[in-house]
């Protein structure tokens, strides 16, 4: 039985339809690096990480049987587990544990890679040959990210442990949306991330519960309520924008919507964390979203002749 939401793109939809979805799912998204910050104040990393994908696996789970979704065929498991390993595994849990010791300013500059990555997941995935200065402008946006780590850290040598579990997260989530975005096609937007925080489901609830067990939550109203956010929306209906988007596509165009996320988020993080927000950092963040635009504007370029 097919939802309204989970309608297929057409050759007559619109591609501003895909890029106004794809907006909507950054917007939310952009609040997910400063509720992570907040939320791991007073919530052990393992806490935010897996009991989010918890909480939206519930409702992932009542929503699909509310709809009677028929169930994933033969790879589409698989796949929807590649899904899970990105986005409900990987970006949540690294960022969690990331978040701790650096400032959400900081690690929105580290996540500006995520349009170029995504960019680089969707053409390996899609098996395309973009012209090779879409590869020149995919490093020089990684090792503007690493600068800017570097030298925040003091050097090469002071490069934090958070900083290599941000891009981490970046890798993992970029997977995560190229898989997912040509799974929606199939399967639909909403049905993709539902089936697979029901895949992961058995996982993240044992790590919540021994989470939970070895160190319990004291948390302020304001932490829980930033992880009801990550739980409801970051990791669940900000998704049913986002793969819809993909998938109406085209996946690359859709993704320069990205740019925009670690902008917002350093725009929240001084709004709601009242962070200072230094020139290095805007700087840093202004190389990376400058070479992930160049890197997904050459391969769009080479998409459409």
């Amino acid at each position: 039985m097919d939802h309204p939401l989970s309608a297929r793109p057409t050759a007559s939809t619109p591609a501003r339809h895909g890029l106004a979805w794809g907006f909507v799912g950054v917007l939310a998204f952009s609040f997910t690096v400063p509720f992570t910050r907040v939320a791991v104040g007073g919530l052990a990393p393992l806490v935010v990480g897996a009991g989010r994908a918890v909480v939206a696996g519930a409702l992932a789970a009542v929503a699909l049987t509310l709809t009677r979704q028929a169930l994933p065929r033969g790879a589409q498991w698989a796949r929807l587990a590649v899904v899970a390993s990105g986005v409900v595994i990987g970006f949540p849990f690294l960022t969690s544990f990331a978040l701790q010791s650096v400032p959400a300013s900081h690690g929105a500059v580290v996540v500006g890679l995520l349009p170029a990555a995504t960019a680089v997941a969707a053409v390996l995935r899609a098996g395309e040959r973009p012209a090779r200065s879409f590869w020149v402008f995919a490093v020089v946006g990684a090792v503007a990210a690493i600068g800017f780590a570097a030298v925040q850290g003091g050097g090469l040598g002071g490069l934090h442990r958070a900083d290599l579990l941000l891009l981490g997260a970046v890798a993992a989530a970029a997977v995560g949306y190229a898989e997912g975005g040509v799974l929606a096609r199939e399967l639909g937007s909403w049905q993709t991330i539902s089936w697979a925080l029901v895949v992961v489901a058995p996982v993240t609830v044992a790590l919540a519960a021994a989470a939970v067990v070895r160190e319990p939550p004291h948390a302020s109203a304001s932490q829980w309520a930033a992880f009801a956010y990550l739980a409801v929306v970051s990791m669940y209906l900000g998704f049913f924008a986002w793969y819809r988007g993909l998938a109406l596509g085209p996946m690359a165009r859709v993704s320069q919507v990205q740019l925009v996320q670690p902008v917002l988020t350093i725009l929240w993080a001084w709004l709601l964390l009242h962070e200072h927000v230094t020139w290095p950092t805007v700087l840093g963040g202004l190389a990376v979203v400058a070479s992930a635009g160049l890197a997904v504007r050459t391969r769009l370029a080479r998409a459409t002749t």
